[in-house]
């Protein structure tokens, strides 16, 4: 499966955030790999997106877009650090 890096979800986070988050840090609670957003693996399956850690491959967290609305799940972060 191929994947893409974490700027494909400058649109999808601007929209739910107000801003772009590819520059955002994060915390991968699988292996404490501190990473801006872009760096991630990205694997762009519809419904939406799994975002995956570029150290261990733990998924950091998913985004779904549903009936007018997104779902997002950060239960592989342990923190997320917003752009200044």
């Amino acid at each position: 499966m191929q994947h893409l890096d974490g700027n494909v979800l400058a649109g999808p986070l601007i929209e739910l955030f107000g801003r772009d988050m590819t520059t955002a840090t994060g915390r991968c609670s699988g292996c404490g790999d501190v990473s801006v957003l872009a760096r991630a693996l990205v694997y762009p399956d519809a419904p939406g997106f799994t975002v995956r850690c570029r150290i261990c491959a733990d998924v950091l967290f998913t985004l779904v877009q549903g009936d007018e609305k997104l779902w997002l799940d950060l239960r592989g972060l342990t923190g997320l650090q917003p752009p200044r």
